[in-house]
């Protein structure tokens, strides 16, 4: 703990706005937008800081453009280890100063942030199965070549950049009470909170994991020491770091006002939810603080505004329509049910009739007679169907039934 106030008296917020205004060339500064529904079903008055909307589609921009100024042109060439957006904010950095970069970043990381990456021009190397792994083989990397390592997080002149958008939020929001924020390794809470705490020290700053990979919010709680975890397993892969950093550990123990954790389904939930009502596409890592304002795990303040910092926006299309879909199902919006119809003409059609006149629109369906118990003459049926909501599912399967069609789901073993 003892280096935390080395960090600090590093990190003046002098020096702060000094990065901030530094950066303003190439960063943008991003929007902090309002919504009465939102604000409503969280139970206070909520905004959305949309880092997701920054260029390279994250707020790691900034950090990588204060490490490379730091730099200052003493290196060849610069070499990272990232999930995804700390690579394409390194390679766009470099891009923009002149300088080489090469990124190594886990096997199965987001297609569309590998294509991202080297659409800016760096060298990507695909290695291991998580974030640490691929540090580990871009620290091996900078030391062969003489490149310099710029770490995604545990490093002053990145938290120093990070810092930037509590900067902002100072400016943007004068009646700021409380602030949440992404936790993965750290550096984006260490640097919001450490402007925050110096500026405005009574605003509270809460920090979110996901609960499947949450070594920082266990050491925070007294449950672990931030010790590194097996390969998580997240929709929040931007924030799926194995450990919390040496410098940012202590900085988080000691700034933060809590240090909280949500689950996956409400991760999904706000990403759906900043999909149809703010017109958002936000990742998993970036959505973790409206899931944890929308599923209660932290609330709004009394009084004044409450900002969810929306920290990245870089998400595979195929993800993000599985995410939706899913939604649209737990949802009561899209539903899947297995029922009997007589094996004769116009047997489908009463069936399929019976549903147009539940309103419910037809998306597939399918006949199914193997490993279902049917008579002679009868044939199983698999339908899918668009609906919309709870309620209007449930009337449409009553009706349904009061037409005389047993119905089961979503496995298609239907008993006698």
């Amino acid at each position: 703990m003892a280096a935390v106030p080395d960090v600090e008296a590093a990190l003046r917020v002098e020096r702060l706005r000094e990065v901030h205004d530094a950066a303003a060339q190439v960063a943008r500064r991003t929007p902090l937008l309002t919504s009465a529904s939102i604000s409503r079903e969280c139970g206070g008055t909520v905004a959305l800081k949309a880092e997701c909307l920054q260029r390279t589609g994250s707020f790691k921009l900034r950090g990588a453009l204060s490490k490379l100024r730091a730099l200052d042109g003493s290196v060849s060439g610069v070499v990272a280890g990232s999930a995804g957006n700390h690579a394409q904010a390194l390679a766009y950095a470099a891009r923009q100063c002149g300088v080489e970069c090469e990124v190594f970043m886990p096997v199965d990381a987001p297609i569309s942030k590998v294509a991202g990456v080297r659409a800016f021009g760096a060298e990507v190397h695909q290695v291991g199965a998580s974030v640490d792994e691929a540090v580990v083989s871009a620290q091996a990397r900078a030391a062969e070549a003489g490149l310099a390592f710029v770490h995604p997080f545990d490093d002053r002149d990145v938290i120093a950049g990070q810092a930037g958008i509590g900067l902002e939020l100072v400016e943007e929001a004068p009646d700021l009470r409380r602030v949440v924020v992404a936790v993965g390794g750290g550096g984006l809470a260490s640097g919001v909170a450490l402007a925050l705490k110096q500026l405005r020290p009574e605003i509270e700053v809460i920090g979110v994991q996901a609960a499947a990979c949450a070594p920082a919010a266990a050491a925070f709680a007294g449950d672990g020491d931030g010790g590194p975890l097996a390969v998580p397993q997240t929709i929040a892969d931007g924030i799926a770091v194995k450990r919390p950093g040496t410098i940012t550990l202590p900085l988080l123990e000691r700034l933060l006002d809590d240090l909280i954790t949500v689950e996956e389904e409400a991760i999904a939930e706000a990403m759906v939810v900043l999909l149809e009502r703010s017109k958002l596409v936000v990742e998993g890592a970036g959505a973790v603080t409206l899931a944890a304002l929308l599923s209660g795990r932290a609330v709004p303040a009394a009084d004044g505004a409450t900002i969810a910092i929306l920290s990245g926006g870089n998400i595979d299309v195929g993800l993000l329509a599985a995410i939706a879909g899913h939604e649209e199902t737990r949802a009561g919006r899209r539903a899947r049910f297995f029922t009997r119809v007589t094996d004769r003409p116009g047997g489908l059609a009463e069936l399929l009739a019976a549903i147009a006149a539940a309103r419910a629109n037809l998306i597939a369906v399918e006949h199914v007679r193997d490993g279902v118990p049917l008579a002679v003459r009868e044939s199983g049926v698999a339908v899918t169907v668009e609906t919309r909501g709870r309620g209007h599912l449930d009337r449409v399967l009553d009706d349904l039934r009061q037409a005389g069609y047993e119905i089961a789901g979503p496995d298609p073993v239907l008993q006698d």
